[in-house]
């Protein structure tokens, strides 16, 4: 199974979501490991709130646009981060980037990912689209698009898609599955309408799932109920 895992900077960055937190990084390597070595293809898309959000700096001085260049820059921070702990449990894993950065990643091309895969490495895509106004959700839509993923992971700190947040609203229920149309009309909160579309547009469910839980990734690819799965 070829999958795109969607990641938040924030799970990064532990109980306070900020930086890097080594043992959030270890444990994610780990379950992420445990996948490859099943035989899955992983590719990585993750975002760089724990660092910089470039929505952060509006009124503070940054415009938008350099805001979200530097957004783009923390993905890639992170995504070395979790390459270098996938290397230490011994798997090959090849960070590209949206924009030319050698010789700090490769710059991504969809062939040079895919023989990565085939290869039985992990590949991490960082930096967006290499645009502004786009979000590390669309990227990841992108690029499972690109990728011809079976399904689109996003790893969060809830256990699906709830009719409410769950942690402000405790009447809030959990949807099993629902429709990309659905969750716009709705306008529940799993990813931006540019995701959605892009996913729609090319058949490519996206499963929310708590990532924080051990063994949670494992149990969605071998096919368990667990989380909420967007579709058609």
């Amino acid at each position: 199974m070829r999958v795109l895992l969607k990641l938040s900077g924030e799970s990064l960055g532990g109980p306070s979501g900020k930086g890097i937190d080594e043992h959030s990084l270890m444990d994610y390597a780990e379950e992420i490991a445990q996948a490859a070595k099943a035989g899955h293809q992983i590719a990585i898309v993750n975002g760089g709130g724990n660092i910089f959000r470039g929505l952060q700096g509006l009124g503070k001085g940054f415009d938008r646009i350099n805001g979200d260049r530097m957004g783009m820059l923390a993905t890639v921070i992170n995504s070395l981060g979790i390459a270098c702990a996938l290397r230490s449990l011994g798997l090959k894993a090849e960070v590209f980037t949206a924009t030319p950065m050698e010789p700090i990643a490769r710059y991504y091309r969809r062939e040079d990912a895919l023989q990565v895969l085939e290869e039985g490495g992990v590949v991490l895509i960082s930096g967006g689209t290499g645009n502004p106004f786009f979000t590390t959700d669309s990227g990841a839509a992108l690029r499972a698009l690109e990728m011809e993923a079976d399904a689109l992971l996003k790893g969060t700190r809830v256990d699906g898609v709830y009719t409410a947040d769950p942690e402000k609203d405790p009447t809030a229920t959990k949807y099993k599955e629902l429709t990309f149309s659905k969750a716009l009309s709705d306008h529940l909160k799993v990813m931006d309408a540019t995701a959605f579309a892009l996913c729609e547009q090319g058949n490519i469910p996206v499963m929310v799932f708590n990532i924080e839980q051990k063994g949670n990734l494992a149990r969605i690819l071998r096919g368990e109920e667990i989380g909420t799965t967007v579709h058609a």
